[in-house]
């Protein structure tokens, strides 16, 4: 899968330092993925919910953080949303972000 854009990623671990090592593992796999569907997604990362909208929440660093990001999984892409703490995500519409 292609991700845009990991930027993203770096911008959330400088202020959150102890998020780097799962953010980036994360991206690793997501990034080596092939997925065609949710089901092989939910196969990768146990934890993904599907809010809608093409748009799927993953927990990061044992729930500690949350990454949504919208998945389309017929070109392959992948576009980061939100990366943040848990009570900031629950301070967001994930469905329309």
């Amino acid at each position: 899968m292609r991700i845009v854009t990991h930027k993203s990623i770096e911008n959330f671990y400088k202020k959150h330092s102890n998020s780097k090592s799962a953010l980036e593992e994360w991206y690793t796999k997501a990034n080596k993925a092939e997925w065609n569907n949710f089901a092989e997604m939910k196969s990768t990362f146990k934890s993904v919910d599907a809010v809608g909208n093409n748009r799927f929440v993953f927990n990061v660093k044992g729930n500690d953080y949350r990454l949504v990001a919208i998945v389309l999984f017929q070109i392959r892409i992948i576009y980061i949303r939100f990366v943040g703490t848990h009570a900031e995500y629950d301070k967001i519409d994930c469905e329309n972000i």
